[in-house]
């Protein structure tokens, strides 16, 4: 029964994640964003709300050590899953689709925006792994380092590519399927609805991976640094594919550095403010290779100009090493 609640909230969670998401894209458009902030803030900070609940919910709402196993497995995971699996992912969607690319192996991007995305998400990620190891008098100063980095990072994006708001083949709003150009209050009213049962979701899938991890005598810890963030990073790799296979690859990118942004600078901080953020063993392979597999994307990219579907693709050995390192 655990596993089958597990598995029914884990799909409320990416049911949510398409609803939110979807009114978030309108509410792009209804505020004139261009594509590129809409990828990289709104659709981004829209489908990672599902990994940020997780370990807000385990810090405020959980009780033990197992909670708090759960809360600092998702926060190291996601941003781990993104810069491993998600790279994976779009590299081979472009590898599938190579004889439909004139540039193959080359992605059309702009490598100011990925780089500069990148480039915010080394800075955050090490002032989290900082905290880890600070101090607890003086973890909170960094809180204000990580958030302020955001609100710059969000401001340079608005600024670079702010314009009209235009969105390639946006389903209608779930909430006013019928209306070409669905009212403000309907996208509002559909967003928190959407967070309500992100937060419900959430809360299901917390219970559960405590109770299968004390059944199978696993630390939560591990079992949620896996689990959640595959499960709960599903919206990026799905809204990248589709923007991949449609030449979007700015937006496609774009959505998962800008999530990594938003994951290396919100994740961190919330587990500071509540107490609960610290070293725990089992850490630092994840940690290292997600330096390693962004690192190499971003190195590649400021040598050549541009990205090639082979280095994303080395996110998957990565993935690889970390599940020897954790297995064996």
């Amino acid at each position: 029964m655990d596993y089958l609640l597990l598995f029914v909230s884990l799909g409320i969670i990416l049911a949510a994640a398409e609803i939110f998401t979807n009114g978030i894209e309108w509410l792009g458009l209804r505020l004139r964003l261009a594509d590129g902030a809409i990828g990289s803030i709104l659709a981004a900070v829209g489908t990672a709300l599902p990994e940020s609940l997780i370990p807000l919910i385990a810090f405020v709402l959980g009780r033990g050590v197992s909670q708090q196993q759960v809360g600092i497995g998702a926060i190291i995971g996601a941003p781990f899953m993104l810069s491993t699996l998600a790279f994976f992912i779009s590299g081979l969607v472009v590898v599938l689709d190579a004889r439909k690319r004139s540039d193959f192996p080359r992605l059309d991007i702009n490598p100011v925006v990925i780089q500069r995305d990148l480039l915010f998400f080394f800075g955050g990620y090490s002032l989290g792994v900082c905290a880890l190891v600070a101090p607890a008098q003086y973890q909170h100063a960094f809180v204000l380092l990580l958030l302020g980095s955001y609100v710059l990072y969000v401001f340079l994006t608005l600024k670079r590519t702010s314009g009209h708001g235009q969105t390639a083949d946006l389903r209608p709003l779930f909430f006013s399927a019928k209306r070409s150009r669905p009212r403000l209050t309907m996208i509002l009213l559909q967003i928190v609805f959407a967070v309500g049962l992100l937060v419900g979701g959430a809360e299901l899938f917390i219970h559960q991976v405590t109770e299968i991890s004390q059944t199978l005598g696993i630390p939560a810890f591990f079992l949620s640094l896996i689990v959640a963030p595959i499960a709960t990073e599903l919206p990026e790799k799905f809204n990248s594919i589709i923007w991949l296979k449609r030449r979007k690859d700015t937006l496609a990118i774009g959505n998962i550095t800008g999530a990594m942004v938003f994951q290396s600078a919100v994740l961190p901080s919330i587990g500071i403010l509540t107490g609960n953020w610290h070293y725990m063993q089992g850490s630092l392979p994840p940690m290292l290779l997600t330096y390693a597999s962004a690192g190499l994307v971003f190195l590649s990219m400021k040598f050549s100009k541009k990205l090639n579907a082979y280095v994303l693709l080395m996110g998957g050995l990565f993935y690889l090493i970390f599940l020897w390192t954790t297995l064996y």
